[in-house]
């Protein structure tokens, strides 16, 4: 093993832009082993097409235990996966940065100080990965107490939980996607509306009737037209439902919307139910002009209140 060379094990179109800031942030070419889901080869080869600092790509399904073996620091987009678990259980790494992993980012912040379990939030779980969690932790702990172990952010993560993982040695850097703003020249999608409307999977979570979503995203383009850039696991009956809507112009696209909107050379308003892109998107169109519109979905209607 080489105790200071990196890797990337992400599965997600957001973990792997962290990857990217950070190897741009810290100018080292960055291996990535990234799990093969939605998104995720697009958003490789057009980070790729912005020269991100990246070194050999390798697709993986499962743990790439021969690439972990091979190097002391992972970069870790899924710190709650139990494949995580069994590997930093089994090979103990010498260095461990975790990266954004969207709404779970915080909750794997409290994990790592001890304020909530290390579980991954509203999952009950059972078996190997659950008896390997406190094995796992220790050795993230372990690497925080040699000063080796490192939060990466875009998130705001407060004061009392930097204060927290400072006490145990975790070092906190944050980054504002200045990479992704920087190389965002030539762009594959651009928006041509002024009024972008972001897709949401909230109803296929069972978190919001459908009727109420597509009354939401009608309240809006009642307003003016817009283009809806559909979520990653919206299912096509939902997008079939979106479509229907007067006002609306549906944009397919395989690429998550912080690349789409990187550089975006006028101001948009964007409307989105609660996610993370309503933290990441306000750093990536800083200066902009643009505005990112949270949206608090009524119970009744599904609208904004």
């Amino acid at each position: 093993m080489d105790r200071n060379a990196v890797l990337a094990w992400v599965e997600s179109p957001l973990q792997l832009i962290g990857a990217a800031e950070w190897g741009a942030a810290h100018r080292r070419a960055v291996p990535v082993a990234g799990r093969l889901t939605a998104q995720m080869p697009e958003t490789a080869d057009e980070l790729l097409a912005r020269r991100a600092w990246f070194g050999r790509m390798d697709p993986y399904l499962g743990i790439p235990w021969k690439l972990l073996s091979q190097h002391g620091h992972w970069l870790i987009g899924d710190g709650f996966s139990g494949q995580f678990r069994l590997a930093a259980a089994v090979l103990r790494p010498r260095q461990i940065t975790f990266l954004d992993d969207g709404s779970n980012t915080i909750p794997l912040v409290e994990s790592l100080v001890g304020s909530r379990p290390y579980a991954r939030p509203g999952i009950e779980e059972r078996g190997l990965t659950t008896r390997l969690r406190p094995f796992a932790l220790e050795n993230v702990r372990r690497a925080a107490r040699a000063r080796n172990a490192t939060v990466y952010s875009a998130f705001d993560l407060g004061v009392e939980r930097e204060d927290a993982l400072a006490n145990l040695g975790f070092s906190v850097h944050h980054h504002s996607f200045e990479w992704t703003r920087s190389s965002a020249q030539g762009v594959a999608v651009k928006p041509r509306a002024r009024r972008i409307v972001l897709g949401s999977a909230r109803p296929v979570d069972g978190r919001m009737p459908i009727e109420h979503y597509t009354r939401w995203v009608a309240h809006i383009a009642a307003a003016g037209a817009v283009e809806y850039f559909p979520h990653r696991r919206e299912t096509p009956s939902q997008l079939e439902a979106v479509r229907a809507i007067a006002g609306v112009a549906v944009v397919q696209t395989s690429l998550p919307i912080e690349l789409i909107l990187a550089g975006h050379p006028t101001p948009v308003d964007v409307f989105s139910q609660p996610s993370t892109t309503t933290t990441t998107l306000p750093l990536v169109l800083r200066g902009t002009g643009s505005r990112v519109h949270k949206s608090a979905p009524s119970p009744e209607i599904g609208i904004s209140t």
